[in-house]
Formats: structure tokens, sequence, C-alpha cells
């Protein structure tokens, strides 16, 4: 009787562990991105509209505007969101690595402006104190994300010189690191379209907090 007593703890405890970790693993699953149809963004290989938005710097920037011979790395991000944060690094990365070669990074921040953390003069704090290499730039009125289907920060949208939309999602596959990256989306597209050929794979999960939209 007593031998059996201590077998039902056991299974309970036991039971116990198995729904705990199976609820932190439903906790930390990130949200499956939507599909292109459903979010309603441009297409891959759709010509995205150019935009002017102003700059950390006060001054204002379109793609026009900013010298890229080949193709720009259009990245939606923000101040506050972890997943940004760790990608800040891998941003200005790909700037020096990048930039001479002719794809400009072009970051915006879509969230809205209610969170004073979000706003222009934190955003003009955060690229200051991280010494940001490229334009970060304030889509006001969120006018901008909803056009290129954004949803996440950051969310990758690779345009090629004709601003046809040639890669969307993630930078790469290790949110959590650099040093545990094993593939490199970004740069595997940007290398791509180097050599002549379409990227593969051209759509991947972005991986990241939701773009906050206003309340008004």
């Amino acid at each position: 009787m007593k031998r059996l007593s201590v077998l039902v703890v056991l299974i309970s405890s036991l039971l116990s562990i198995l729904v705990s970790c199976n609820g932190d693993k439903k906790r930390h699953n990130p949200e499956q991105t939507k599909t292109l149809d459903e979010i309603g963004g441009y297409q891959l290989g759709e010509v995205a509209e150019d935009f002017n938005l102003k700059n950390v710097d006060g001054s204002m920037v379109s793609l026009a505007s900013v010298a890229a011979e080949k193709g720009y790395i259009v990245t939606f991000t923000c101040n506050e969101c972890p997943f940004s944060k760790l990608y800040e690094d891998r941003l200005i990365a790909l700037h020096n690595k990048y930039a001479s070669q002719g794809y400009a990074v072009v970051a915006i921040n879509s969230n809205s402006p209610e969170n004073v953390k979000e706003g222009y003069e934190a955003m003009q704090s955060r690229a200051e104190e991280k010494g940001f290499p490229f334009p970060y730039l304030v889509d006001e009125g969120q006018k901008v994300y909803p056009k290129f289907g954004a949803v996440r920060t950051p969310h990758v949208f690779l345009l090629d010189k004709e601003l046809k939309v040639q890669y969307i999602g993630a930078i790469d596959d290790s949110a959590k690191s650099p040093e545990e990256v094993s593939v490199k989306y970004v740069e595997n597209a940007i290398e791509a379209l180097e050599n002549g050929k379409k990227p593969n794979p051209n759509l991947t999960k972005a991986i990241g907090c939701p773009i906050k939209a206003s309340k008004t």
C-alpha cells in the first residue's frame, strides 16, 4: 500500500512537470507569420512604392535619395523589442559589408508613438547610442508598413535596384545569438542576386514583436 502511494505521488509529479514544460513551450513558441495574401502587403516580384520619411537627423529620406546602386535592405525595427535589439549589431554588420557593394540598409520604426519609448526622440537617442551608420526613419502616420506587409520587428524586405521585392522575412535563423546562426538569409539572398539567381528561400518567417498600431 505504501509503495502504491509513493508511485502515485511520483506519477503526479511527473505529470505536473510535463504540463509545465508544455506550457512553457507554448508561451515561448513565436506566432507563425501570416501568409503574404493574409497580410496584404507586397508580393514577391512586385515593385515597392517609394516613400519619404523623416530620419533621426531631421532630414527627409526616400529610397531614391539613398546611394544604392544595386538594392535596399529595408528593415522594419524599433527601439524596445528584445528581438530588434538582438539584431541591431547584425544590421550594422550588414551595412558595413554591403554598403560598398551597392546595397543600402534602411531601417524604419513603424510602432505607434503613443509609447514614448518608441517616439522620435527615443529613436534619436537609440541611433546615437548604437551609432547607426544607416538611416533610421519614423513611419509617421503608420502609412508605410501596411504597404510592405510588415508585421514584426525586425522584418526585412530586400529590394533590387528597380525596387522589386526579392526576399521577405528574417535576417538569419538565430535571433538568440549570432554565434548560433547557421543560415544567413539576407546575405544568401544578396549573393544569389549578385550571381544572377533568385534567392532561395525568398520567404521566411519573421521572428519578433508585433508592430504596434496606433489606438486612434
